[in-house]
């Protein structure tokens, strides 16, 4: 059975996605001992990962290439092997569409490729993040298609990623894993599995209730980003400092939890996962008004930080159009390549269409396109060049590797939104805070 498989840490795992959730998972499961399988629809991931070479810059990509040369993992899109696996975990995608309804196509045919290779005594836990109900309503159904049961022949859970891309301090290890399974048994084999390779396991009672702790945490989130996006426009007309606010508050020992403001709100769980709730909530009559006024928030604070570089350049007497503005910093959060739903290529989006000559640096993104692009952008080679000759430059991703002291010296004219430039550069009349 699949629970002494576990215990002796001979379990085959399957991990399907190989990206920022599903990688750090499986070299988790390999370093605790785990024979691992990685499958991903990506032709290329395998080979890159047999190669070492990166395809996500905070990862370590020659783990992979020893692991890949010892046998004990095995990068493929040959799907058919799900065959030898005694534990399959899903972490692929869950986008929302353009009118902000959950697109579950990714999970619905992984679901489907798992159902056609299913086994008795296989466990499956789905860790995408989505709206409750998915595991029971949706995945369920499709890998009982196998004529296999659930909780009898094969065992169900969901258990939510947690990732937090670039953080230092909490990684998949030490960050609680919550499980919720479709039954008794499949609960407690899914947090028999997670229990032998992470520190703390918190089994709750039904895979919604593990479903809809991810979403009041990404929500959360949400609907405090949204508060101190909203007061820093505010504080802001009043010159009143957002961030010395933020901070003087965080000083108070109980019942305040510091959010910084930003151009907006960007990555793959907080500008998606709150719809998943406010779509589901229409099922049972109830309008989550308060989280839709939060996205609306959020979302158009891309448009504040472009008016804010027109006012900036009108003192310049300039206009968008013709002015050369660089971007300093394109990925949704610092000190990461990643780019999915970055503010940044909103506010790229918008000065583009407005005339300006943009340009962009990121240390981190060396190329850049996206729907939103009809051509590719490559990151400027050197900065201090490109500081010198834009009239405009648009702090959107405060990377902790750059100078911000030479940033400010070298610039014409700043707007930040991130709070990079300090002390009494801050108030020079060249920048702005947007």
């Amino acid at each position: 059975m699949i629970e002494k498989l576990i215990r002796e840490k001979k379990a085959v795992i399957g991990v399907i996605g190989l990206g920022y959730v599903g990688l750090p998972l499986v070299r988790l499961f390999i370093e605790k001992g785990f024979p691992a399988y990685g499958f991903d629809i990506d032709s290329k991931k395998p080979g890159m990962l047999r190669a070492g070479k990166s395809y996500i810059k905070h990862i370590d990509f020659s783990f992979f290439k020893s692991v890949c040369r010892s046998g004990k993992f095995v990068p493929t899109s040959d799907f058919k092997l799900l065959k030898k696996t005694d534990a399959v975990i899903i972490c692929v995608p869950t986008p929302i569409d353009e009118r902000k309804e959950p697109d579950l196509s990714p999970v619905v045919k992984t679901g489907e490729t798992v159902s056609k290779y299913l086994h008795k005594g296989q466990l499956i836990v789905l860790e995408s993040t989505t709206y409750p109900g998915t595991t029971r309503e949706v995945l369920l159904p499709i890998l009982e298609r196998s004529g296999l049961k659930a909780e009898k022949d094969f065992y169900l859970a969901f258990s939510p990623e947690r990732e937090d891309p670039g953080n230092k301090k909490f990684n998949t290890k030490n960050i609680p894993k919550v499980v919720g399974g479709y039954g008794r048994i499949s609960r407690e084999l899914a947090a028999q599995l997670y229990g032998s390779v992470v520190d703390r396991v918190i089994p709750v009672s039904s895979c919604e209730a593990a479903e809809a702790t991810k979403m009041l945490e990404n929500t959360f989130r949400a609907v405090n980003i949204a508060l101190v996006n909203e007061l820093k426009i505010l504080f802001q007309r009043m010159g009143i400092d957002i961030w010395e606010v933020v901070n003087t508050c965080a000083t108070k020992p109980f019942g305040y939890m510091p959010f910084y403001p930003g151009p907006g709100w960007g990555g793959h769980c907080i500008p998606v996962d709150p719809y998943y709730l406010v779509w589901k909530a229409k099922e049972y009559d109830i309008p989550l008004k308060f989280i839709e006024l939060a996205g609306e928030v959020n979302t158009m604070m891309p448009e504040y930080v472009v008016e804010v570089v027109s006012e900036a350049l009108n003192r310049q007497k300039k206009s968008i159009k013709g002015s050369s503005i660089l971007i300093l910093g394109v990925a949704y959060k610092r000190d990461i390549d990643d780019v999915r739903e970055s503010p940044a290529l909103i506010v790229m989006d918008i000065l583009e269409k407005k005339g300006a000559d943009l340009k962009y640096f990121d240390p981190y993104v060396k190329k850049l396109s996206s729907h939103r692009h009809k051509r590719e952008m490559k990151s400027e080679k050197e900065l201090k060049p490109a500081l010198r000759s834009a009239d405009c430059v648009v702090i959107l991703t405060d990377h902790t590797g750059i100078d911000y002291d030479a940033v400010f010296k070298a610039s014409k004219l700043i707007v930040d939104t991130r709070n990079a430039i300090k002390g009494s550069n801050k108030t020079n009349k060249k920048v702005l805070i947007a």
